[in-house]
């Protein structure tokens, strides 16, 4: 075999292993964006455990393909950037939304998210979701409540009768 085909190969099985171990993946039509805007996508994916990468069409196909995932058609044309999240289902999400509102030119394509195939508009949705720490201490707030509005009755009733 050439040696091309062998680093084809090589790559198909690294997007592979990446989408294998992944609850979301998002594809990102990054034209337009400029070295300085790019980079700073890539960090803040990096800071919030997200895989960022510009991978050729062709093997993202043939990845995807092998896999049984299958994204509707034209999507895979044109520049195409992949986003791999193991731990945030929302985090590659909303973090392409948030940077296709500051770069206008950007834009997210479909995105692949527990089993389902995600447009447009069900990602920006998903992006929407606030994040698990943030639903966590909302969760906390809500079954504090009213515990805390009995301890505040509870000490106004005492302090009345002293």
């Amino acid at each position: 075999m050439s040696e091309n085909l062998e680093l084809k190969k090589v790559v198909v099985d690294e997007i592979k292993a990446h989408a294998q171990n992944s609850k979301a993946i998002v594809l990102v039509d990054y034209k337009g964006i400029n070295v300085a805007q790019d980079t700073a996508l890539r960090n803040t994916f990096r800071e919030s455990g997200v895989v960022y990468k510009v991978y050729k069409n062709k093997l993202l196909k043939r990845a995807f393909e092998e896999l049984g995932i299958a994204f509707e058609d034209g999507v895979l044309e044109g520049p195409t950037a992949v986003a791999f999240s193991t731990e945030d289902v929302v985090a590659p999400a909303k973090i392409a939304v948030d940077n296709a509102k500051v770069v206008k030119t950007m834009k997210v394509k479909s995105a692949y998210v527990e089993g389902k195939i995600l447009n447009e508009k069900a990602i920006k949705e998903l992006a929407a979701i606030p994040s698990k720490e943030v639903l966590v201490a909302q969760l906390l707030g809500m079954l504090t409540s009213p515990m805390r509005s009995l301890a505040v009755a509870l000490s106004e009733i005492a302090k009345k009768n002293a």
